[in-house]
């Protein structure tokens, strides 16, 4: 019966450096990509809001042209 007992090459001394530097590089990572997914979410906001504004401003403008084209299509009816 064979034991699979497992010996460490690091010296114990160097394993908590090895486990800091990994924990340092995944926080770094994980915070650009909040950073990123934040700007991103921005990002969308303010095209959406910018969407909406340009939605209401066409709006508006084809509900005046419908107006103008109702007063000359009355003016028109009136003069005939």
């Amino acid at each position: 019966m064979t034991s699979h007992v497992t010996k460490f090459l690091s010296p114990p001394y160097k394993v908590p450096q090895f486990l800091e530097r990994s924990r340092d590089l995944w926080k770094r990572k994980h915070h650009e990509l909040k950073m990123r997914v934040k700007l991103a979410a921005n990002q969308v906001r303010a095209v959406e809001k910018s969407r909406q504004m340009w939605r209401e401003r066409a709006q508006a403008a084809e509900a005046k042209l419908r107006l103008a084209e109702a007063q000359k299509n009355i003016t028109h009816a009136a003069a005939s």
